[in-house]
């Protein structure tokens, strides 16, 4: 079963005021309200959403109940008994007695429309106990559930110190947030962000030296803590600027080699200048243009993690130009003694 928050249903912080949380309601119930919205299911929906909220944190013991709740509700639940009912109910733990309990809205509708999670923690068993509504503790207050007072008593019972548990989410509540982190841009060039380096960043007028690791990308951020000033913290957005011979694919470098037809025919050993120096690659007899190897482990290192990605070279054959009248010859005689199919 889904926990409700019902401070998020209407729109309001948990330290909100009981005047806040009618507005708030008043608001949205008229939004959503059926006469406005004839046929929208979702509508009909949210404004069920909306009043089962208001019935919880428009009363000041249901809110507190609820409160003191929070995250263990389904223990509470649980602590109802075998039949799964509600821990306020009748015959439940929390019942304080032969007491019968109505729970109702504030606009006095049984909980019958309402959810599964409000039924298990605010009671769908309304049925007499023992003795009826006539029995000894008498009738349990119109806002429905024990007393406050007794409330307390039973969080006590049970290791858990009410008071506790309220300021404790007070506390969150009130606890102030972090200011926004302070921002700044970081411009590199491939090499430099294949070694890592360091930048001068301004923040509030001063300038600020800032080490880049290695590996980062567009877009990488990059957070320094309490560098912005003011306690701040500093976040540094790299940008890579394209590089005239390599093309990134996130940790994976490509790269276009140039070889001679003769290479490229008969096989050669050729130099690849990669980022991390000269590598040699040894071209098979026969390397048709286009072709692509895989050096491993000669592309970019993983930013903040182990290891590099590779480097793909594909392979861009470059024919002789301007041949002269006996090249040409010998090139016609050599083309007659090759037996090489159609490729089209």
């Amino acid at each position: 079963m889904e926990y409700r928050d019902y401070y998020k249903t209407l729109g309001v912080g948990r330290t909100a005021s009981q005047a806040d949380i009618k507005k708030a309601y008043r608001k949205l119930a008229r939004q959503h309200h059926p006469d406005r919205n004839a046929g929208d299911k979702a509508a009909e929906r949210r404004f069920k959403d909306v009043n089962e909220a208001h019935a919880v944190l428009g009363d000041p013991d249901k809110r507190k109940q609820y409160d003191a709740l929070g995250a263990n509700w389904q223990a509470f639940s649980r602590a109802g008994g075998p039949g799964g009912g509600s821990p306020f109910g009748a015959g439940g733990p929390f019942s304080g007695g032969n007491v019968r309990y109505e729970f109702r809205t504030t606009g006095g509708e049984d909980v019958g429309g309402f959810s599964d999670f409000f039924r298990a923690v605010f009671g769908a068993a309304r049925s007499a106990a023992a003795g009826g509504a006539g029995a000894a503790g008498g009738r349990a207050s119109p806002r429905g559930g024990p007393s406050a007072q007794g409330f307390d008593d039973i969080l006590s019972g049970m290791g858990i110190d009410p008071d506790s548990i309220l300021d404790a989410r007070r506390n969150r509540a009130a606890r102030p947030q972090p200011r926004p982190a302070v921002e700044a841009d970081a411009e590199l060039d491939l090499e430099e962000a294949f070694r890592g380096t360091t930048r001068l960043v301004e923040v509030d007028g001063k300038r600020l030296e800032v080490t880049i690791p290695p590996g980062v990308d567009t877009g990488t951020r990059i957070k320094f803590t309490g560098k912005g000033g003011d306690g701040r913290d500093l976040v540094v957005i790299v940008r890579v600027r394209p590089h005239r011979t390599f093309t990134r694919r996130g940790a994976d470098l490509e790269r276009d080699l140039s070889v001679t037809l003769e290479e490229a025919l008969l096989g050669a050993d050729v130099a690849v200048p990669t980022l991390k120096g000269r590598l040699v690659l040894t071209l098979p007899p026969g390397t048709q243009a286009g072709r692509t190897f895989r050096l491993s482990g000669q592309g970019m290192p993983r930013f903040k993690a182990s290891g590099s990605g590779d480097l793909y070279v594909r392979i861009r054959v470059v024919l002789p130009t301007n041949l002269s009248a006996e090249a040409a010859d010998a090139a016609r005689r050599f083309l007659e003694l090759v037996d090489q199919p159609d490729p089209r």
